[in-house]
């Protein structure tokens, strides 16, 4: 469970978050709202990309401002852009980097990076530039990379953005079949229709919280009469 507390959030002498408080329990959960409303950088709070300026956010009880690094393992996070995720020139490589520290045989490393790149249809690009692969290919590439180091708890920030539909098709369908808690930022309201919950952010607070049939209804409208 995510807990987050009483949480305000400045940046640059902005303040962009203000008390927020939400318990994150649900397997799939959306965070929805307009340009600048403060959904990204709540979903950066989650892993301890940023630290709140007030309260604070548990991970399973791991405070985020003293268990940074424990709070990572836990919960993943995959960028809008891979581009800023994928770090080695080679597919294989790129899933095979977040397990070197962890204790790993080569033989136990290369059954993960065999088993994720399998599941993600990459198994024929593993050897592969990572430069090469299309958007669609980069995005279920730093979806691997994550997925492989097995966390808890996944953050999606705008995963199908950069995508077209084919592709956007195949990463809805990753985030699906996750067994993981998934929480997806995210414009496409499609994409979180049957999610079990959608919590609605505008001008750095939550302006609803709901099953996704009222909590979009109510965006929408918010978004019409704007």
């Amino acid at each position: 469970m995510i807990d987050v507390q009483n949480v305000s959030l400045t940046l640059g002498g902005r303040s962009v978050l203000r008390d927020i408080s939400l318990t994150l329990s649900e397997r799939r959960i959306a965070i929805v709202g307009s340009n600048g409303s403060g959904k990204s950088s709540f979903a950066r709070l989650l892993n301890g990309l940023h630290l709140p300026t007030d309260g604070q956010v548990l991970v399973d009880g791991l405070n985020s401002r003293s268990d940074g690094r424990k709070i990572r393992q836990s919960v993943g996070f995959v960028f809008q852009n891979p581009d800023n995720q994928i770090v080695f020139p080679i597919v294989e490589e790129d899933v095979a980097y977040g397990l070197k520290n962890h204790g790993l045989s080569p033989a136990e490393r290369e059954a993960k990076v065999q088993n994720i790149l399998q599941r993600y249809d990459l198994i024929g690009l593993r050897h592969q530039p990572s430069h090469t692969l299309s958007g669609g290919q980069k995005q279920l590439l730093a979806i691997s990379g994550v997925l492989v180091m097995e966390p808890r708890y996944i953050v999606f920030d705008e995963p199908t953005t950069l995508l077209d539909l084919r592709n956007k098709l195949k990463v809805q369908q990753a985030i699906a079949s996750l067994s993981q808690t998934a929480i997806v930022v995210t414009h496409d309201l499609d994409l979180v229709s049957d999610f079990d919950r959608v919590i609605v952010f505008d001008e750095g607070r939550v302006v609803a919280d709901d099953h996704p049939d009222t909590a979009l209804r109510r965006y929408i409208e918010a978004m019409q009469d704007a």
